[in-house]
């Protein structure tokens, strides 16, 4: 099979809102990466509320990668019900037993002056279904004690509110006073990717304005309309639920900056597929959530103009 993924459609879906001209939205930040520990029979969003708050921060992001859970309630992607949305999502599903993440990445920040998070991953259910979708926290318990990876923000904050364009409450950065200075901590942004966007080609956009010359992601919880994998596996419905897992941006061969981009997916069918996702045609349906985070160039030159 060709390492080329083939082009699909759509490459746009037409939102119910007016679309701002800015497409990416980005506040510079610091950053540090930190361990949540949750414990068995705890609520996950009490979980991460505790650990964030131990952590002093009110925003970041976790990697879900091992974490069991039971109850478990999400939805998954699904068409839309009406000409509010391009999109919508399924109707909640609560497996029984105990649910065990393969991966998933998870955005935390606040809702109505409260912590909450925006959380996407596959897993196999107790029953051995292969599965994913979009995580709901009411009803979802931590099954078992685990340490998950997690990297706070300050100076930056995600909070949710409504977005014109697509209809729908959305995480998006915004900035906050620093609480600590920047030692220890890394170079960092908090990222929105807006729809209609190849997200691998606005990563690198954005490093190639600002000067950034490498970069690893941290986090990632959005929608693409579709998917292209490098390999060939292309997924065509429109609707998906997407999560990063590692993910860097840096001078390729050719010395343009090229993002390479893990993570996995579910789409409207229910069906999950993985792997490196194709750059140029995997553009965003709804939105992009994700960590950006500077890191040296080679020969240790520190590049990027995130402020102190």
């Amino acid at each position: 099979m060709s390492d080329a993924a083939p082009t699909f459609r759509p490459s746009t879906v037409r939102q119910p809102g007016p679309a701002p001209e800015e497409r990416i939205v980005a506040v510079a930040c610091r950053g540090r990466r930190f361990v949540v520990r949750a414990v068995a029979g705890e609520p996950l969003g009490e979980a991460i509320r505790r650990c964030f708050a131990d952590e002093g921060v009110d925003s970041g992001t976790v990697r879900l990668d091992g974490l069991a859970l039971a109850p478990f309630a999400y939805c998954m992607p699904a068409p839309p019900r009406d000409a509010r949305h391009a999109a919508f999502y399924s109707d909640t599903f609560r497996p029984a037993g105990v649910t065990r993440f393969l991966a998933g990445a998870m955005t935390v920040g606040r809702r109505d002056g409260a912590i909450a998070f925006h959380a996407h991953g596959t897993w196999r259910e107790a029953d051995g279904t292969l599965c994913g979708g979009h995580v709901l926290a009411e009803g979802t318990v931590v099954a078992e004690d685990v340490a998950l990876e997690a990297y706070g923000i300050d100076g930056a904050a995600f909070r949710a509110d409504p977005d014109p364009e697509t209809g729908f409450t959305v995480f998006a950065p915004v900035a906050t006073e620093r609480r600590t200075g920047g030692d220890g901590r890394e170079r960092a942004h908090a990222l929105r990717l807006r729809p209609n966007q190849d997200f691998a080609g606005a990563l690198e956009r954005f490093c190639r304005d600002r000067g950034i010359d490498r970069a690893r992601i941290e986090g990632g919880v959005g929608s693409t309309m579709g998917a292209a994998f490098v390999g060939g596996v292309v997924i065509h419905p429109f609707a998906t639920e997407v999560h990063l897992g590692r993910g860097r941006i840096a001078a390729g061969g050719d010395g343009e900056l090229c993002a390479e981009l893990d993570g996995g997916l579910v789409d409207m069918s229910g069906a999950v597929a993985g792997g490196r996702f194709a750059r140029g045609i995997n553009p965003v349906l709804m939105t992009f959530e994700l960590g950006l985070v500077e890191e040296a160039a080679a020969g240790g030159v520190d590049g990027g103009a995130a402020a102190d």
